[in-house]
């Protein structure tokens, strides 16, 4: 995927959810339950049960989704993602041996940073946009706030302590999307398997987001005299 379709793609959707499980079933469930919702971008994480086999098969059971990779930690799981057929990888960490490899096989990976240092290396080595983690840590939105006064051009996405309730303040402050994990899939509707409500919380985060991304396109036109 070129760059700047990668980056096209996260404008558009706003939102990746992470798909973080036990069961493979679980894991299929989970992801159903929010692209029912609209949500296209899905994140597997290599640490959780059969991640190829999830990848594989949410290919073909959700071709209108794109379907990435997350947790890469080394060469031979970035490897077995991409065999898979992950259209994307996020990492918790910066490898700039890992990004170049994704950078060769023409897939974007997206690298974990939390510095000005760490995130200004990732991005002159070539990563497209980098992964903020964890942000809550640092201050949540203050902290990304403060990252893009002084580096507009980078294009960020915030994890680790993102909710349904502050997504769209993440996005307001310069995110070109979020990620969101636990609270997306609360752990007591996964074991009840309420995928209903897992549903209506994600149409609700999109519905936020939706809005949010829709007064920014009439606040910049009418900046501009459009």
């Amino acid at each position: 995927m070129l760059e700047a379709s990668w980056l096209s793609l996260l404008q558009q959707q706003r939102v990746i959810a992470v798909l973080r499980y036990t069961h493979l079933k679980t894991g299929l469930k989970m992801a159903q339950a929010v692209a029912d919702a609209g949500i296209e971008l899905l994140e597997v994480t290599w640490s959780s049960e059969q991640p190829e086999a999830l990848v594989t098969q949410l290919r073909t059971q959700l071709p209108h989704c794109t379907i990435g990779a997350g947790t890469i930690l080394d060469q031979k799981q970035l490897e077995s993602a991409i065999a898979a057929g992950a259209e994307f990888l996020f990492s918790p960490h910066l490898n700039l041996n890992l990004l170049q490899s994704a950078i060769a096989a023409s897939v974007p990976l997206i690298p974990g940073a939390l510095t000005p240092t760490e995130i200004v290396t990732a991005w002159q080595a070539g990563a497209s946009c980098i992964k903020v983690f964890p942000i809550q840590a640092m201050g949540g939105v203050n902290y990304l706030k403060n990252l893009r006064s002084p580096l507009p051009q980078i294009s960020l996405i915030p994890t680790g302590g993102v909710t349904l309730e502050n997504a769209s303040d993440f996005i307001n402050a310069g995110a070109i999307a979020v990620a969101l994990s636990g609270n997306l899939f609360p752990a007591s509707l996964v074991a009840t398997g309420d995928w209903q409500t897992i549903t209506k919380k994600a149409q609700f985060l999109r519905q936020q987001l939706t809005h949010t991304c829709s007064i920014s396109v009439k606040t910049n036109k009418n900046k501009y005299n459009l």
